[in-house]
């Protein structure tokens, strides 16, 4: 998948599949052992990851995995959800630490930013670790903005995240 602006993707993008599931999780968790008590929850939050593409396509939105050059294990996913009438939300952006700044997770953003302008949708929101202090960078290069709302997810992690949105 290109679009003219872009070199081809360095690894094959596609549409996940529920197959995928163990290359999700060791991507994730992979991602998660970067930071001190960050663990999957794989029998309560992220539970989704069990069955990829039947999760996202249970709330109406769309998954991609992108992966590796070699073909063996995922670079890189991320996936939408839509909230509410006019709004999409951003999920699951993870790239693999052997594959970060290269413009991937720039690539992969825009990708559902262009989703979102598919579904007619007026913003993308977005939820992201406080820990996760390089994703928030890259949010903040793109133009997302803290929207100054927290949540704490009650998960083994302990995770609080900061709200982020950006009006298409």
């Amino acid at each position: 998948m290109t679009d003219g602006r872009n070199p081809p993707w360095p690894g094959d993008l596609r549409t996940a599949a529920d197959s995928d599931a163990a290359g999700v999780q060791q991507l994730i968790g992979g991602c998660f052992a970067e930071y001190d008590g960050c663990v999957l929850d794989l029998e309560g939050i992220d539970a989704w990851m069990a069955a990829p593409a039947s999760y996202y396509a249970a709330i109406g939105g769309q998954f991609w995995v992108l992966a590796q050059p070699s073909g063996v294990g995922l670079a890189a996913c991320v996936g939408w959800g839509p909230v509410g009438e006019d709004r999409i939300e951003l999920k699951n952006l993870y790239v693999s630490a052997d594959g970060r700044r290269q413009g991937l997770g720039r690539r992969l953003v825009a990708l559902v930013e262009t989703s979102g302008c598919e579904q007619a949708a007026a913003a993308v929101v977005l939820w992201s670790d406080t820990r996760f202090l390089d994703a928030h960078r890259l949010y903040e290069s793109l133009g997302y903005q803290r929207t100054g709302q927290e949540r704490a997810l009650h998960d083994p992690s302990q995770s609080i995240e900061y709200g982020f949105a950006k009006r298409l």
